[in-house]
């Protein structure tokens, strides 16, 4: 396999894997954390610092709307639920993210 190759595998399967997540917005981002140690926001986080590392313009922002396919703010007004008791407390024993 080329290095380009690898390239666009890897690329089609960050592409799957976001467009995966955003069909589940049934999952929240606390069970994703607490199950997997990241989350939608993670992801997110990740793509900007691969900009910056790039020396590419990418605001945070944008960087969200790559990842929830919508602007932050509404993502979470339609799909974001308050976190209950138990989502917090394994939130909290388990939290070794940014």
């Amino acid at each position: 396999m080329t290095p380009q190759e690898q390239l666009e595998l890897e690329a089609a399967a960050f592409r799957r894997l976001v467009e995966h997540l955003r069909n589940r917005t049934d999952v929240q981002n606390i069970d994703l954390m607490n199950l997997s140690g990241f989350c939608r926001n993670c992801l997110s986080k990740w793509y900007k610092a691969a900009a910056d590392e790039r020396q590419l313009e990418v605001s945070l922002d944008e960087a969200r709307e790559v990842v929830y396919g919508m602007p932050y703010d509404q993502w979470k007004s339609q799909h974001q639920k308050e976190a209950n008791a138990d989502q917090q407390a394994a939130f909290a024993k388990g939290k070794t993210h940014d």
